[in-house]
Order: structure tokens, then C-alpha cells, then sequence
């Protein structure tokens, strides 16, 4: 058989798969075609040599705002990805019923990266920016479930749920109301995962966000350090916190401009309720620090002590499962074509969280190739 692209000499880190070691890696008409210890150089059109690197699935950052163009926060994807390796970026809630059209047509499919998206209740998704301090979902108005049904239906190659921000600045004095209409929509979309955002200040307090969540239902900013916290006045976690996780809530990390403390970081992972998915939450306000992109937060995740396994699975097989998309997250044949390969940098660094706090390591994450669809798409970082 003859491959469009080999990638040889790579350390494949594919926890779908249980892989993790050397192996090739094959790809042909845009998928995955073939993972071997040894595959002839004389197979291929194309080779790559990723020796001293690890070949991993394409990156999913399942919390950005991709919006480009159209909102305040939006940063365009591509921009992400050639930071970062990225390949596939999952918009959280940017557009709703109202403009999820205009998302798909002049953004998502235009991308030469895979854009997803959760749908926002609202009909006008997230318009906050400078100046605009009103929230998407603080008036009754804007919340229409069988729009967002609708639209959800009618654009279901792209969208992957529903997505509400719940607390006194986005919903205001309908408390957790909208949450609980966000629910009813998605399970009427086809059982759709909601995706709900602690917010600044209460109401509603942080149990009324979490009680509701079903199986399956994403906790995004569950490291958040603002007063709604995760953990109690003592440093502890809330109840609420380790009933959900037993459940099956997925708790998302969401780093963005205001949404994530080393201090509570360190607490879930000393409590077991590490991450499930660690994503970004990048947008206009963190693109360029403290968030950056999801490979950065990887990072931190790594200093934290999280295992390495357990990093990559974060952002490449648990989002992919979030978005009920087994084609993605995976270097097994047949899957499409998406890669990224890594190098663990070593050297000084200091990480900011998103509340001024500093974490100095000695390791990083930097991309050093970009596959998507199966053809070589970007090099990355030049080697140190």
C-alpha cells in the first residue's frame, strides 16, 4: 500500500489504544492508516522523521472561542493551532441559534482546522467584550429551547452540545434557571452533553450549578479560584464536587483570563479528582497569557505532577468522547488523520495561573508538527 505521509522514530503516546512506546505512524486519504513498531520508508510519499519526539493524537481543546470576526472574544483557530498543534478546536457556546449559521458557514468550514461546537442557549451566544457588560443569559428573552433544538438539528456535524454560563454575570436573577432550560434542550437536541460555566458571584451558588449535572454533562473552570469556589473556606472539596465526579460529571479545566488557581489545581489533583479534559479557554483576553492555548495548560498540568499518559488523554481521547466522536482523539487505523508530535522541552519556566500566582518548572511542552487530515500541516517550534 502506498501512504500519503509516514511519520518514523516517534514515541506513540495514543491512551485510546493503550500505546506508549516507539512505533510508525501511516496515513493515507486522509485517516490513519497504519501504527507498526517498523514500516518501510518505501511505502510512503512522504516521510518525517519524529525521533526524540512523541507522536500523539491531534489535540482537542474542547473550550475556545473561535468566533473569529464576529465577536469580542473570538481568535481565529488557525493562529491557535500553529501555536500550540491543535487540530481540532471546539467552540464553547460562542454562537447560538440566532448566528450558529453564520459560525458554520464563515468560520468552521473555512478553517483549515476541525472546528466543533457547543451551541449556546442564548440566541445571541457570548457578545460580552469592552463595554458590553450585559449577559447572554440574564433575560428570559434570549433563551428559546426549541431554537436551539432546531439549530442544534440542523447543524448537528458541527455541533457537539449545548453550552450555558451560569452565575450573576451572564444569567443574573434567573439564577440557575437557564442551566436547567440548557438541560431540557439538549436532551431534546438527541441527548446532547450541556456544558455549563461557574461564574463570577452568586446567585447561584456553586451546588446549584453542579447538582443538576447529568453523566456525561461538562464542569467547566472546575479550578476556578473566584468566591463560587470548588473548595470550601477550609481548602476542602465541596461535596457537591465528589458526588459529581462519582456520577460522572466531566470536570473541564476551561484555564482562561480569570478561571483557574494553581491553589485549587493543587488540591484537585491531591483529592483525585484530577482533570478529565484540559482545555483553554482561549479567546482575545488570554490568547496571549495567562491561557495561551491548550498545549500550555497541558504543561502546567504536567508540573502539577499529573502523569503523562494522563495529560495527553485530556486532550486528545476524553474530549473526543465528550463530543461522542470515536473518529478523532486517536491514531488508530481508520480514525481520521490528525497528529501531533511533542517535544518535553526541559529549561526554566514560570507559569501564571489566571489570578497573578506563578509555578516555576523546569519542563514544557513545545509542538514540533501539526497533522491534520492526514497530510503535514505545520512544523512547529524549531528545536532549541
Amino acid at each position: 500500500m502506498a501512504y500519503d505521509l509516514l511519520i518514523k522514530n516517534g514515541h506513540v503516546i495514543d491512551p485510546a489504544q493503550g500505546l506508549d512506546g516507539p512505533h510508525d505512524v501511516a496515513f493515507a486519504d486522509g485517516r490513519v492508516a497504519a501504527v507498526a513498531p517498523s514500516i518501510s520508508d518505501a511505502s510512503a510519499r512522504e516521510v518525517r522523521d519524529a525521533g526524540g519526539l512523541y507522536v500523539v493524537p491531534g489535540l482537542i481543546d474542547l473550550h475556545t472561542h473561535v468566533y473569529w470576526g464576529a465577536t469580542f472574544l473570538g481568535v481565529e483557530a488557525e493562529r491557535v493551532s500553529r501555536a500550540s498543534g491543535m487540530t481540532t478546536a471546539v467552540d464553547a457556546g460562542s454562537a447560538g441559534a440566532g448566528n450558529i449559521r453564520g459560525f458554520v458557514d464563515h468560520v468552521a468550514v473555512r478553517s483549515p482546522v476541525r472546528i466543533l461546537a457547543f451551541i449556546n442557549l442564548s440566541l445571541v451566544g457570548i457578545f460580552v467584550g469592552d463595554g458590553v457588560h450585559v449577559g447572554e443569559a440574564e433575560d428570559l428573552r434570549f433563551l428559546d429551547i426549541p431554537l436551539c433544538v432546531q439549530a442544534a438539528k440542523a447543524h448537528a456535524e458541527h455541533v457537539v452540545g449545548v453550552k450555558i454560563r451560569v452565575g450573576a454575570s451572564t444569567t443574573g436573577a434567573l439564577g440557575a434557571i437557564p442551566l436547567h432550560m440548557a438541560l431540557r434542550a439538549a436532551e431534546l437536541a438527541g441527548n446532547l452533553p450541556v456544558m455549563v460555566h461557574i461564574g463570577a458571584g452568586m446567585p447561584p451558588r456553586i451546588e446549584d450549578i453542579v447538582d443538576p449535572l447529568r453523566p456525561g454533562d461538562v464542569l467547566t473552570h472546575y479550578c476556578t479560584p473566584k468566591e463560587n469556589s470548588p473548595l470550601t473556606s477550609r481548602g476542602q472539596l465541596r461535596d457537591c464536587m465528589i458526588a459529581a465526579k462519582e456520577r460522572g460529571v466531566i470536570m473541564d479545566v476551561g484555564h482562561g483570563s480569570g478561571s483557574f488557581g494553581f491553589d485549587v489545581a493543587r488540591v484537585m489533583l491531591e483529592s483525585g479528582l484530577a482533570p478529565d479534559v484540559i482545555s483553554s479557554d482561549v479567546h482575545l483576553k488570554c490568547i496571549d497569557g495567562p491561557a495561551y492555548d491548550v498545549l500550555a495548560t497541558m504543561s502546567k498540568f504536567l508540573v502539577l505532577g499529573m502523569p503523562l499518559v494522563e495529560v495527553i488523554r485530556a486532550a486528545t481521547e476524553a474530549p473526543a468522547a465528550v463530543c461522542r466522536r470515536p473518529d478523532l482523539g486517536t491514531l488508530r487505523p481508520g480514525a481520521l488523520g490528525d497528529a501531533t508530535l511533542l517535544e518535553v522541552r526541559k529549561g526554566t519556566v514560570v507559569f501564571k495561573d489566571s489570578i497573578g500566582g506563578s509555578l516555576q518548572a523546569d519542563r514544557r511542552f513545545v509542538p514540533r508538527g501539526t497533522i491534520i487530515a492526514g497530510q503535514w500541516w505545520h512544523d512547529g517550534a524549531v528545536a532549541a
